[in-house]
């Protein structure tokens, strides 16, 4: 039924950890209500809004990477994780 995708360990460890991120945030909606701020991106953000731009953003960091070459993806992990952390702090 899932032959059309290699479902590697690591593609489960994403999609896992997105849903997991997802449970989190929906939690933290329940029981820690916040309003809406603004920040770096100029317009007024939640935990869900800026959760979404760190995935957009991140995905375009590993691409950037593989088109200018590529190697080890520890680098743009890094710079993924980095920009993740800037997104939450000042968006």
């Amino acid at each position: 039924m899932l032959a059309w995708m290699a479902w590697t360990w690591e593609t489960a460890a994403f999609f896992g950890f997105v849903a997991l991120a997802l449970v989190i945030l929906t939690l933290l909606a329940i029981y820690r209500p916040e309003t809406p701020r603004k920040g770096i991106l100029r317009f007024p953000t939640t935990r869900g809004d800026r959760f979404f731009v760190t995935l957009l953003g991140s995905a375009f960091i590993f691409i950037f990477w593989m088109r200018l070459g590529g190697g080890e993806l520890w680098y743009p992990l890094a710079g993924s994780v980095a920009y993740g952390i800037a997104m939450f702090r000042f968006a």
